[in-house]
């Protein structure tokens, strides 16, 4: 009986500090993933702006957060910012569109090498971190508002007697449902409408698709306003679930690009797949197992380290080694995408 509790407590443990919250931040790095490969499926260039997309898009919603709540205006229980999201995609949608039309449709229209697109890319995304650092600061910011834990860790223990509390906050449980149904409508989007056909066969062979009368031209526009939304749903859950600091996104871009070649270039369901299985592995690498261990094992084998793999400090760089890792072993990743 004591042992099965002590495996209980195991659960419990490796719930709140691996499971639960590698699911929210897998959902997070899976929804930028997919905005990636969509500009790199369709548009034929890895896009280095989409983490200060992600930023900016999040700055806007906590503008519009902070101007609902001057105004008295909530959605009770959950953070204003899911009022404020439709608003902040469509401004970040809005600035996609017009970066686009005054930065890369030059480059399209002279049939430019995909490396100059990058470049432009790189050069747009230095753009957007300084646009968001002058108009919101460099500051830490937490917006969240409304109920914040769905279960408390206290109220858990008296319920089942534990000595672990499993502790659920409402912004994990709103981002993995949030990014099922945003995946779940745009896959029904790319199969089941004209446009989502004419974009995947203009992914598949642009030439072949121009001469079957698509027009390239919104096949762009419709891109765009995608990934820019996708960027901002994962900005604004990402600053919802921990907070706000214009630096993190351009660090979240190294995950991200991970997620999306691990998967497979160009394929969104492997992006979604990658996204799970870099959180997994950022949050394992990182976590300290000694006390889990205590309750699976017995006393005289318990190490005296903590049994972590790798400081906090390090989680990005186990993406890179996974992104080193799958480059040199299958470039292709998960679901053979396309090699960069």
């Amino acid at each position: 009986m004591e042992y099965s509790t002590d495996l209980l407590n195991a659960l419990v443990l490796i719930s709140n500090y691996v499971l639960i919250p590698a699911l929210s931040y897998g959902s997070q790095l899976a929804l930028g993933a997919v905005g990636v490969t969509l500009v790199f499926g369709i548009l034929r260039f890895a896009n280095f702006a989409h983490g200060e997309m992600m930023s900016f898009g999040c700055m806007v919603a906590i503008f519009t957060t902070w101007w609902f709540q001057s105004m008295g205006i909530s959605s009770g229980i959950f953070p204003t910012a899911i009022l404020a999201l439709p608003f902040a995609i469509l401004i970040t949608a809005l600035l996609a569109v017009a970066i686009d039309r005054s930065v890369f449709s030059f480059y399209r229209k002279r049939r430019s090498r995909p490396v100059t697109f990058v470049v432009a890319s790189v050069g747009v995304m230095f753009m957007l971190n300084g646009l968001v650092r002058i108009l919101i600061g460099t500051d830490e910011i937490i917006f969240r508002d409304g109920q914040k834990f769905l279960i408390k860790a206290g109220a858990f223990k008296k319920m089942t007697g534990l000595s672990e509390g499993l502790a659920l906050k409402q912004t994990q449980v709103l981002t993995f449902v949030l990014a099922v149904i945003s995946v779940l409508v745009l896959f029904w989007f790319l199969r089941r409408t004209r446009t989502g056909k004419a974009m995947r066969a203009f992914s598949d062979n642009e030439d072949l698709s121009l001469l079957s009368g698509i027009n390239p031209e919104r096949v762009v526009l419709v891109t765009w306003i995608i990934a820019a939304s996708l960027a901002t749903l994962a900005g604004v859950l990402y600053g919802l679930d921990k907070s706000f600091k214009p630096m993190v996104f351009f660090h979240m871009l190294l995950p991200i690009f991970a997620a999306a070649i691990v998967g497979g270039i160009g394929q969104p369901l492997g992006a979604i797949l990658g996204g799970y299985v870099v959180a997994f592995s950022e949050i394992t690498a990182t976590y300290a197992f000694k006390k889990f261990i205590k309750y699976v094992v017995p006393g005289d084998f318990v190490p005296d380290g903590l049994v972590q793999f790798l400081t906090t400090e390090y989680k990005f760089a186990v993406s890179f080694l996974i992104l080193v890792l799958v480059l040199l072993v299958r470039p292709t990743g998960i679901l053979r995408g396309k090699v960069l």
